[in-house]
């Protein structure tokens, strides 16, 4: 396969930090979002939510 990408005139070296860059920012997202639910639900008046439903 690195014979057939050799062929290509235009190539790009990518490090492994992006990757590891990428992979954090995207795990410091989802942490995020998922903290801001639990939070809200936590805050949330349960009684008032099963009385609606």
């Amino acid at each position: 396969m690195n014979g057939w990408l050799e062929n290509y005139q235009y190539r790009v070296d990518i490090s492994w930090w992006i990757f590891a860059a990428v992979t954090f920012g995207a795990l410091m997202i989802t942490l995020f979002t998922v903290s801001i639910q639990a939070v809200k639900a936590a805050l949330l008046n349960t009684v008032i939510s099963l009385r609606s439903e």
